[in-house]
């Protein structure tokens, strides 16, 4: 019989973060949760939740790699509609606000501009545009949006794809970051 402390430290390699060991001993519906707050998928959730204990975060985002390129549209719908519109981040949440930081210091022309070029964009897509918005200025995601606008919904669908786990990356990596320090 494996002891709780000898399981820990099975799970957790000496490269792990405390917060990935945390992440994956946590209760199925506490993991769950916070993999919900990095994407609103439940597809991709459950597949992170399946495969747990991670050894590292590499093989975290690797498995979240895998997942998001597994999601039919429908999953890439749910997890699209757990974004804001860029330039206007969930009130209260320090996440998007964070991420879309690129449009805090934006003028009110440009901000303006974002609003119906996303409103454009909903229109013709079905769902807000969605760019992984960390590091980039307004202006970057303007022009973004503009390029975007033209492609056609298949080619626009693995542009999401590809742009949602650059996200979930940055999210999963900052959870098991963040956790440590909690």
């Amino acid at each position: 019989m494996t002891s709780s402390s000898q399981r820990l430290s099975e799970e957790r390699s000496p490269e792990a973060p405390a917060g990935l060991t945390r992440f994956n001993t946590s209760a199925e519906g506490d993991a769950l949760a916070a993999l919900h707050e990095v994407c609103a998928s439940s597809a991709w959730g459950g597949k992170l939740l399946a495969q747990r204990p991670y050894a590292t975060t590499e093989a975290l985002l690797l498995a979240s790699d895998a997942a998001m390129a597994e999601l039919t549209a429908e999953d890439l719908a749910e997890a699209m509609a757990g974004h804001p519109p860029i330039g206007r981040p969930k009130p209260g949440d320090p996440t998007s606000s964070r991420e879309q930081s690129g449009m805090a210091g934006a003028s009110e022309a440009l901000k303006a501009e974002m609003l119906e070029l996303n409103l454009a964009y909903q229109e013709k897509f079905g769902h807000v545009f969605l760019i992984c918005a960390t590091g980039r200025t307004g202006e970057q995601m303007r022009d973004a949006v503009r390029e975007r606008i033209d492609h056609s919904p298949e080619e626009e669908r693995e542009i999401v794809r590809t742009e949602l786990g650059r996200i979930n990356r940055i999210r999963l990596t900052r959870l098991v970051e963040e956790e440590s320090a909690a």
